[in-house]
């Protein structure tokens, strides 16, 4: 297996990057750019910890190949706070208590946005489609589903 190069939009700044052709997009993130905040739990595609935007959409990134995101915009968990101010999701989640051990956190945080992204005004069975793919052992869920309706009724508020 060789090294190709690839072109990361990680957070808003341009990477360039020499990638072994088995290298996992979580392992670019974590262990080549030092964002520790994606988080590889299961390694295979079943936790959600690793989940990341990649173009806007939520994808498991210990499943996707580096290689495959060439010339893409990827978004992890330190990409949604903008000079120092949390999102507003990352807010509701502290209000909320939707952070326990935080080792799920950043999957949740990434579907959310996702999810908000496309859909600002999701109903609580959307918000659960959403995130049935991340596994979480502390909160019960329900911290983390009334954060994201609190995170979609304050960007109501705002656009009202």
């Amino acid at each position: 297996m060789g090294n190709r190069e690839i072109f990361l939009k990680v957070n808003g700044e341009i990477y360039r990057m020499s990638v072994s052709d088995n290298r996992t997009l979580l392992q670019a993130i974590r262990d080549d750019l030092g964002l520790s905040g994606t988080k590889e739990g299961c390694g295979v595609g079943e936790c959600g910890a690793c989940t990341v935007l990649v173009d806007g959409h939520p994808i498991n990134s210990c499943l996707a190949l580096a290689v495959e995101m060439d010339g893409r915009e990827i978004t992890t968990v330190e990409g949604l706070a903008k000079d120092g101010v949390l999102d507003s999701l990352q807010q509701a989640f502290m209000d909320e208590g939707a952070v326990q051990c935080g080792f799920c956190t950043p999957g949740m945080l990434m579907c959310a946005r996702g999810l908000l992204n496309k859909n600002p005004f999701p109903t609580e069975d959307e918000i659960r489609k959403a995130i049935e793919g991340n596994l979480c052992r502390c909160t019960g869920y329900d911290p983390i589903i009334r954060a994201i309706k609190k995170s979609s009724s304050e960007r109501q508020e705002v656009i009202l």
